[in-house]
């Protein structure tokens, strides 16, 4: 069953082509040195855009998002509305309502929204969200297909009932997130081709911690997040004692991986039988790193396991 699953992920990761448009939106009552509300825009999980109510403007973090919104200034109008005007005063008010269906008064408070778009550019799939959470704790999502929000909180079954019966409202995040998101994501996918759509191949080291550590076959920088890695026994995928972990992003835009292998019942002369693969969709040629002692970086010396 696993050899079948990851060889699943394996087709999925190489054939599928997905972009993703979020838009994340905090507003805090009572955090000292944090402003009441924060925007961020990201393409494809690297930040584009932020602006919060301290600063009062909008900063561009992509040079090709600048280009764009210098050809399309009506664009950035848009977000100047939103996130100067519309988007700070809305967080405000839902936060002071909040309190008082919760019968909060001072204390720190945050609302977080995240909502916007998946495109699949092969099958031209589109898949939208939007989700509420306050203090933590998962408050108001948006069924698209029923067109109905679900209240997983009993403070938020009446602000769920008022926005399914606004027909308008309804109507407007049908159409943003199921038409003009994915528009605007396929014109920033288009605007910044040469930096979303590039291939970045990382690094892999081979790490443990203690002598009777999992072997950690970690990969880092590469883009985009459209990866396996796994281990072979004897050239073949081995799936017994291994724990593989999520894909995370790095602070520079790219993204890190990783898969343990638990090596406590194997010899010291069946290692040379074992080797890490890294995979990244689109690239033929895989990288494969050979399980070898003196190449892992361990917490107790730079390289090799010492008193071996």
């Amino acid at each position: 069953m696993k050899k079948l699953f990851l060889l699943l992920l394996f087709c999925q990761v190489s054939s599928s082509v997905k972009h993703s448009l979020k838009y994340f939106v905090t507003g805090s009552s009572g955090v000292t040195n944090l402003p009441e509300f924060v925007g961020a825009l990201m393409v494809d999980e690297i930040l584009t855009g932020y602006c919060d109510s301290n600063k009062k403007q909008i900063e561009l973090k992509q040079d090709w998002m600048k280009r764009l919104f210098e050809d399309k200034p009506q664009h950035f109008e848009r977000y100047m509305g939103e996130c100067l005007n519309y988007q700070p005063v809305m967080s405000k008010a839902m936060i002071y309502n909040l309190k008082r269906r919760f019968n909060q008064s001072g204390g720190v408070h945050i609302l977080q929204e995240m909502f916007g778009c998946v495109w699949d550019d092969e099958t031209g799939e589109v898949h939208g969200f939007n989700q509420y959470g306050y203090n933590g704790e998962d408050f108001l999502s948006l069924d698209l297909l029923t067109l109905t929000w679900i209240a997983p909180k009993p403070q938020a079954v009446i602000i769920k009932q008022r926005w399914d019966a606004d027909k308008a409202r309804v109507r407007f995040n049908e159409v943003y997130l199921t038409q003009i998101c994915p528009e605007w994501l396929k014109m920033y996918v288009v605007a910044g081709s040469s930096s979303l759509q590039r291939t970045e191949l990382p690094s892999v080291s081979l790490l443990q911690k203690t002598p009777s550590s999992p072997v950690t076959c970690h990969a880092t920088g590469f883009y985009p997040d459209r990866a396996i890695m796994f281990w072979r026994k004897d050239g073949e995928e081995f799936h017994e004692d291994v724990d593989h972990g999520e894909i995370l992003p790095n602070h520079d835009g790219t993204f890190q991986m990783s898969v343990d292998l638990n090596l406590s019942s194997v010899t010291a002369e069946d290692w040379r039988r074992y080797d890490c693969v890294f995979h990244l969709s689109g690239v033929e040629d895989d990288i494969v790193t050979r399980l070898d002692k003196a190449e892992i970086r361990t917490n107790w010396g730079k390289t090799g396991i010492r008193g071996c």
